[in-house]
Parts: C-alpha cells; sequence; structure tokens
C-alpha cells in the first residue's frame, strides 16, 4: 500500500501539472483565430504536400528549393498534414496543436527540473534542495515555478502563436523528452542499485533480455530521432544530455561513457538522420547557408548583438518584434559592450564547467546548454531574419533556471515562491497582451514595423494586410516605405499599382506598374495589370501589347489571352 509521503509528494505533482496547463491555456485561450502570417502561407495554406495523408513520402519529404519551413523537416509538415486532415485550412486545430505541444513542453520542463533538484546518486552530488521536511516538497515547488515561467514567458507567443514555428517548439519538446528519459533511466538504474544493495538484487538489476528494461533509453533515443526529422536545432541534444550525465549523475565524461556507451552511441547515430534531411533541404530556398552573399564576420558580430538581446528580453521582455528583418552589424565596434556580455558569459561557463562546487557546475551546465542550443543559428548564416525570438523557446529554460534557482538561494523558500509565483503572473498578463497583437494581420505588421521601421517586409506585409482589408489608401503609403528602403522591389511597386487603381488613381498604378517591370521584364501579372489600367486610360494599341506579353511569359493567363482576343476583334483607329 503506498505510504502517506508518497501519496502527498504523488498529489503535489498533480497539482504543479494542472497549473501548468491551465495557465498556459489562459494565456493562449484567444489564439485560436489568429490568421495565417508570413510563412504559414507557403507551409500551412499553399502547401500542397499536406492535403492528403498518403502516399507517406509525400507527406514526408516535401519538395526543396523553395524555401518552405517544412523542407528538410517531415515530422513538421506531417503534423501539419494531420492538422490538415482535421480542420483544413481552417486555423484553431493548429492552433490548439502548437498549444498542446507547449504545454506538453512545459510539463516536461518541470519534470526535468523536478528530477534535478531531486538528485542524489553515488558520485557526492547531492540534492540542490534537501531538509529534514522531506526531498520531494523542497524540489516540487521551485520546479513547479521554473516550468510555469518558462511556459508563460512572453519571449514564447512566437513558438506557440506563430503556426510556422512549431517547427521550434516541437523540436524543442523533443529535445526536452530526449533528456526527460535519460534522467528517468538514471534515476531507475540508481533504484536498482538501492534494491540490490538492500537485499533485492534479483529485482535491482536490469535484465539483459528485458525491453521494459530499457524502456527509458530507447524513448529518449526514439525522441531525439523525432526531434532531428523536425529541426536542425536538434544536433545539439546528444551532447547536452551527455553533458547533463557528467554534471548532475556521473561526475565525469569517462564515467558516463563507461556506464552508457551503447545509449549514447544511438544518440550519436541520430545525427546520420539529421545529416541526410538537411542535405536534402540543402540551403533552404537560399535563405540559410553559407555562399549566399552573407559574409560571415558581418553575421558574427550581428550575434553579438543577438544574444545580448535574447538575454535581456528573458528578463524584461519589451519589445517584443515578430520580424527583425536582415540587419547587419558592420562595424565591431557597434557591437563592443554586447561581445564583451557574450565572450565573458561563455568564459564564464567554460570555468563553472570544470568547478569544484556542486552549484558552480550547475550553473556551468546551464550556460553551457544555452549556447549550444543557439549555436546552430549563431553560427550558420540565416540572411532572411538575423534575430529572431522563436530561437529562445529552448534557450530560455535555462535562462529561467538560474534565475529562479538565485531567487530561491538569495530570498529563500517562502519569499521566493511568492516572488516566483508573482513573476509567472506577471508573465500571464504580458503574454495575453502580446498575443493580442497577433489577432489580425494589420495589427501584427503594424506594430512590427512600428517597431522595427527599416525592416522592408514589415511596411511591406502591412501593406498586403491593409489592401486584403480594402484600405487601399493606408495600403499603398506602405508599399511607398517599402520602396524608399528598397527601391529594386518590383513585387511592392506591383502591388502598390494594384491599390492605386483600386482607389481610382489609374494614371498612377500605370507608372508603378511600369517601374515594376522596368526591374523585372518578365513579370507576367505586372504586364497584364498594366494592360488593364492602360485600358482604362485609352490607350488601347499599349494595352495590347502587355496583354500579349503576358501571355508568351504564362501561356495558361486565360484573363490577359482573353483582352488581347478583345482588342484584337475591335476595329482598329
Amino acid at each position: 500500500m503506498r505510504n502517506r509521503p508518497r501519496a502527498a509528494a504523488d498529489r503535489r505533482v498533480l497539482f504543479a501539472g494542472l497549473a501548468i496547463a491551465g495557465a498556459a491555456i489562459a494565456a493562449y485561450a484567444r489564439t485560436f483565430s489568429v490568421p495565417f502570417v508570413f510563412d504559414d502561407t507557403l507551409a500551412i495554406a499553399e502547401n500542397p504536400t499536406i492535403r492528403h495523408l498518403g502516399p507517406p513520402w509525400a507527406v514526408l519529404f516535401p519538395p526543396h528549393g523553395q524555401g518552405l519551413t517544412v523542407e528538410g523537416r517531415p515530422i513538421l509538415n506531417l503534423s501539419f498534414a494531420l492538422n490538415y486532415a482535421i480542420s483544413g485550412t481552417g486555423v484553431w486545430s493548429y492552433h490548439a496543436t502548437n498549444l498542446l505541444i507547449h504545454i506538453l513542453a512545459g510539463l516536461t520542463l518541470f519534470g526535468i527540473a523536478r528530477g534535478t533538484l531531486g538528485i542524489k546518486r553515488g558520485t557526492g552530488f547531492q540534492p540542490m534542495f534537501s531538509t529534514e521536511h522531506g526531498l520531494e516538497a523542497h524540489a516540487t515547488f521551485p520546479a513547479f515555478v521554473t516550468a510555469l515561467i518558462w511556459t508563460l514567458h512572453p519571449l514564447q507567443t512566437e513558438s506557440v502563436t506563430y503556426l510556422s514555428q512549431r517547427a521550434e517548439s516541437l523540436m524543442g519538446l523533443f529535445y526536452l523528452l530526449t533528456l526527460y528519459g535519460f534522467i528517468r533511466d538514471a534515476d531507475e538504474s540508481e533504484s536498482g542499485k538501492r534494491k540490490a544493495v538492500g537485499g533485492n538484487a534479483g529485482r535491482g538489476r536490469r535484465s539483459r533480455f528485458s525491453l521494459s528494461a530499457f524502456r527509458f533509453p530507447l524513448f529518449s533515443v526514439a525522441a531525439c530521432l523525432l526531434g532531428m526529422a523536425t529541426k536542425e536545432v536538434m544536433v545539439s541534444a546528444p551532447l547536452v544530455v551527455l553533458l547533463y550525465d557528467r554534471t548532475f549523475v556521473s561526475g565525469s565524461f569517462r564515467a558516463a561513457w563507461r556506464a552508457r556507451r551503447r545509449y549514447y552511441l544511438a544518440l550519436a547515430g541520430t545525427w546520420l538522420l539529421l545529416l541526410i534531411l538537411a542535405g536534402g533541404a540543402g540551403s533552404r530556398g537560399r535563405t540559410a547557408g553559407f555562399g549566399l552573399g552573407a559574409s560571415f564576420p558581418a553575421y558574427a558580430l550581428t550575434q553579438f548583438e543577438a544574444i545580448a538581446h535574447y538575454l535581456r528580453l528573458a528578463v524584461w521582455p519589451r519589445p517584443l518584434i515578430f520580424d527583425y528583418g536582415a540587419q547587419w552589424v558592420r562595424r565591431p565596434s557597434a557591437v563592443l559592450g554586447d561581445a564583451v556580455l557574450v565572450v565573458g558569459l561563455m568564459a564564464a561557463t567554460g570555468w563553472l564547467l570544470v568547478a569544484k562546487t556542486r552549484i558552480l557546475r550547475a550553473l556551468g551546465f546551464a550556460g553551457a546548454s544555452f549556447f549550444l542550443i543557439l549555436a546552430p543559428t549563431s553560427f550558420v548564416p540565416l540572411i532572411r531574419q538575423t534575430i529572431a525570438e522563436h530561437r529562445m523557446y529552448l534557450p530560455l529554460a535555462a535562462v529561467v533556471a538560474v534565475l529562479v534557482g538565485a531567487l530561491y538561494r538569495f530570498a529563500g523558500r517562502t519569499a521566493g515562491s511568492i516572488l516566483g509565483v508573482a513573476a509567472a503572473a506577471a508573465c500571464l498578463g504580458l503574454t495575453v497582451q502580446r498575443n493580442e497583437d497577433y489577432r489580425t494581420r494589420v495589427a501584427l505588421y503594424r506594430d512590427t514595423a512600428a517597431k522595427r521601421p527599416d525592416n522592408v517586409l514589415a511596411h511591406y506585409n502591412l501593406g498586403m494586410a491593409l489592401a486584403e482589408a480594402g484600405r487601399r489608401g493606408e495600403a499603398a503609403a506602405e508599399f511607398e516605405a517599402a520602396l524608399r528602403l528598397e527601391p529594386q522591389f518590383p513585387q511592392a511597386d506591383y502591388n502598390l499599382g494594384n491599390a492605386l487603381a483600386g482607389a481610382g488613381r489609374v494614371a498612377e498604378a500605370a507608372d508603378a506598374y511600369t517601374a515594376a517591370l522596368r526591374i523585372n521584364p518578365n513579370y507576367a501579372e505586372a504586364h497584364r495589370a498594366l494592360g488593364e489600367v492602360l485600358l482604362r486610360l485609352g490607350r488601347n494599341r499599349e494595352a495590347r501589347w502587355h496583354f500579349n506579353a503576358a501571355v508568351l511569359l504564362h501561356p495558361d493567363d486565360t484573363a490577359a489571352r482573353r483582352r488581347r482576343d478583345q482588342l484584337d476583334a475591335m476595329p482598329q483607329k
């Protein structure tokens, strides 16, 4: 029969888990109608590979070279296909799935934090919270506060509310599950040793042929494999698990390898799948990788600014920006302070990892995890967005864990718990407020353009959203703002022409279409649109020429063909 302390501990865990889930639902309850934005159009709304669940290879391996978020990420694409089977292009099921993924990740982080704070194994490492009142109570609440703040932090909104960034949150879930599986296995192994010492050796040893005895290592490797098939940032997971083992369980890399050699070989084997998938995706539509016009020194300088900015947002999450655009740091002096901070933290992390004190080595693990998870996006140039908040989805856990640990150590258990819950409540309010910016495309892009006025695509996307809402005059102003920042932007000229034509400013629309064609003479849609406005201006011969050009470029353009044929049938003047 289960003893009372164990039952009380289980109740605490259950209530904590329900509180995390309930708070997350409250934070994201109003996001289920948030429309498709930005990459969602190509990755979901116009993605033909998610329209059917078969054949399996068509769903798991979408075509490459188009810059889709799902390229080389079969598990991500499969998840979107499952949503499409449920609600088509109705956004509610996609948002519900994103929220469920985030809740599961928060609960997994709670399990990891609780397991870490309660570690007491044969290497001399003692529990992080151990008093006469018992380990369970003292491990559960700090772990709960850590997971709650992480789950509710407004910096997470981009990974949860922006549907395409399921790539980050789903990968994050698999990353956390990989580590959680290891912790459960290590716990089980230590329990087996204690039983063996207590005279129950038969029950304590793992059976060589028992599959159930290896369920947690298998679970961990499977989660790692799924993560590799979801997003490339998963690459550091085997290293972080090994570092965790060395820091909290085995005491050294040699002991960790000796105890779990086959497990680590299996984890490393998942890199093969990642290598195959990443190689097939190439440069993800020429948006990521070397040799795309971005020099590594310029990108590296920008990442000093990015990492310092991420850390500031972790502590003070304002301003949050949906799309930072591609803005580069050209002079080292511009980021000198940020570089000193980042390099200093990296040096401190290295020192802490080899420290003798248990607490210091734990801090070293947190710092190393932070930098290892960010490493892929810090070293491989991402030319479309040099800074992106969704990249902090997992690294934020390390920052929050350190801050909560410091809070408990310096404020004490009671005050730390009160302040931690108050911080979580503040995060809840800020997340609800931030999610309001996602409610409409106009609101989201207007907020982005206001906070990042030099972002060309922020103005362009705001113009598109305004045009879709029928606000053509405002849309034209945003397209003009985009063209001031990037004059060689034919799509902006074309859509400026559409907005002007819709507002009855036909002559100005003709000028805009002409500007688009001056940059891209093979722009079929601009030829047809220019033909339409020239027809309205009575310039039939010129209109006929542009309709014919549109047909030659796109033979299946029936509207342009019909207009050309109508003009051919008219008596010549």
